[in-house]
């Protein structure tokens, strides 16, 4: 005979905890339910999610790439500028580079046909492509001493922080534009 703890109506200490957890899968459920008959959500129909779209289009991957390449070239030349060392401006363009790079061949992947084709299949995209990136990005970044001689660390660093900060500037981008366009429905132009 073995021993099992009691609760206060005399079941098994074990047999509550189920029951806990099945109580709170229906709560969960109810939640669930709620949600699902609040007024809140609506589903679009196609000619109101082209109109979404054409209100909030979506900021371009191949713009932010751009702009990251700028930021980059202008980030070297600025280096050489203040340093007057080449190897300078030449890790600032291999850091930036490196985040140019793989996000281009991210872009271009993520931009082709069958990444739009279904959304499960585009969810997987994303996942791939960003792996690619990644992997990418670290195997630059473990050949940079070879391929850039000197290389200055912080120089290619630094370029490489302010290249990924594009990514923050275009969500900017992106609310900037609903703030203008917000003003432009006040002001009745």
């Amino acid at each position: 005979m073995s021993y099992r703890p009691m609760t206060t109506q005399g079941q098994p200490r074990d047999a509550d905890k189920s029951r806990g957890k099945e109580d709170r899968w229906r709560e969960e459920d109810r939640d669930a339910e709620d949600w699902a008959a609040n007024d809140s959500f609506k589903r679009l129909s196609r000619e109101e999610a082209a109109a979404l779209r054409a209100k909030e289009p979506p900021v371009s991957p191949w713009r932010v790439i751009v702009v990251q390449a700028a930021v980059g070239v202008v980030a070297a030349l600025l280096g050489l500028l203040f340093t007057g060392r080449s190897e300078v401006a030449w890790s600032m363009l291999y850091g930036a580079a490196t985040v140019v790079v793989p996000g281009a061949l991210m872009a271009r992947g993520m931009t082709s046909r069958l990444s739009s084709a279904a959304p499960g299949l585009s969810a997987v995209s994303v996942l791939l492509w960003e792996s690619v990136k990644i992997v990418f990005s670290i195997a630059m970044l473990v050949v940079a001493n070879r391929v850039v001689q000197p290389l200055v660390w912080p120089a290619l660093l630094l370029a490489l922080v302010l290249c990924i900060k594009v990514y923050a500037v275009a969500l900017l981008w992106r609310g900037r534009g609903r703030v203008e366009l917000s003003e432009t429905k006040k002001h009745g132009s």
